[in-house]
């Protein structure tokens, strides 16, 4: 019954898109690059949320689109981030307690 149940998925693809074009030129150019295959699945993926399904596992997604953002940003993901170099440093809480309101 639950295969009833299910929706099946269909992606249509427009091969004239600038984006598919692209796609399809890397694809060809090198079969082995991470990137690209990152990119088909968040395209893919994407499609999904827009369409109104849910993702299998989101934490993926999230990942890929971390590492989408770094390779745009030209970060080198093997370097080590320094996050707090920065940061000022946190101000000491009053012995009395925290500034915030108290709510019940």
């Amino acid at each position: 019954m639950s295969g009833y149940m299910s929706s099946k998925k269909t992606m249509e693809i427009n091969p004239e898109n600038a984006i598919m074009e692209e796609l399809r030129k890397r694809a060809e150019a090198d079969k082995n690059d991470k990137s690209v295959k990152d990119l088909v699945l968040l395209l893919f993926e994407t499609a999904l949320l827009t369409s109104g399904f849910s993702l299998d596992d989101p934490n993926t997604f999230g990942n890929r689109i971390h590492r989408m953002l770094k390779l745009g940003l030209s970060i080198d993901e093997e370097a080590p981030a320094d996050i707090d170099a920065d940061m000022p440093p946190l101000e000491e809480a009053d012995a009395e307690g925290s500034k915030m309101e108290e709510v019940d």
